[in-house]
């Protein structure tokens, strides 16, 4: 993890500490809107409220902001996988996670869209977090699904295209945020929205991995 240029150079005061929570709150706003190529310290600087001279005591670049903002979101975005329990039952826990997630791209949209700028535009930053930390969940993850159906708990399915499946489904409610409330319009467009989509993609996984009379 990046830490903040304050943190390496001495112990930090609350002061410090809210200030480097102000840029990197100033820096999400500007990295989700603009991705990292199209965003500048200026920008940043701008948003957060302080000099340009002020933020660089805090972060020397913008590749550190970037790094600390990625970094957080890469470890949160992840716990709802990693509360996966192979010991639950199957529907429950597919429920649970498409819930989650949908919780996540409910209060978290900014962060969902820098994740997503960020694979759009080849994973310059994390791609060994990609090919590491995140590919041993996942690999982890689709063996429990594996052992599901396995045991006749859910239908045979590709577990790794389940979980994409479940990714880009629930993610799509923050990165088309805009597109998803003006197709659905004013009378649903709002809070609730969540909640319908919850419902809808519950019911359609759960069908998708109904065992089906005389299927192995």
């Amino acid at each position: 993890m990046v830490l903040p240029r304050a943190a390496r150079t001495q112990r930090r005061t609350r002061i410090q500490e809210e200030k480097e929570e102000q840029i990197l709150e100033a820096a999400l706003d500007v990295f989700a809107t603009h991705g990292f190529r199209g965003s500048t310290i200026d920008q940043i600087a701008d948003v957060a409220g302080m000099s340009k001279p002020n933020l660089l005591y805090y972060f020397r670049t913008k590749e550190a902001m970037h790094r600390a903002l990625i970094d957080r979101v890469l470890d949160s975005w992840l716990d709802p996988l990693r509360e996966f329990d192979a010991e639950g039952n199957p529907v429950s826990e597919i429920c649970s996670y498409i819930r989650r997630k949908l919780e996540m791209a409910r209060d978290f949209p900014r962060e969902s869209r820098l994740f997503a700028n960020e694979i759009l535009q080849g994973a310059p930053h994390i791609e060994d977090e990609l090919k590491g930390p995140l590919k041993a969940l996942v690999d982890e993850k689709a063996e429990v699904i594996r052992a599901w159906a396995k045991a006749g708990k859910i239908a045979k399915c590709d577990p790794y295209h389940l979980i994409f499946a479940i990714w880009s489904t629930t993610q799509h409610y923050a990165d088309f945020d805009v597109q998803v409330r003006d197709v659905l319009g004013e009378e649903r467009s709002g809070e609730g929205r969540f909640e319908d989509a919850a419902r809808f993609l519950e019911q359609l996984f759960v069908k998708g991995l109904e065992i089906k009379n005389g299927s192995d």
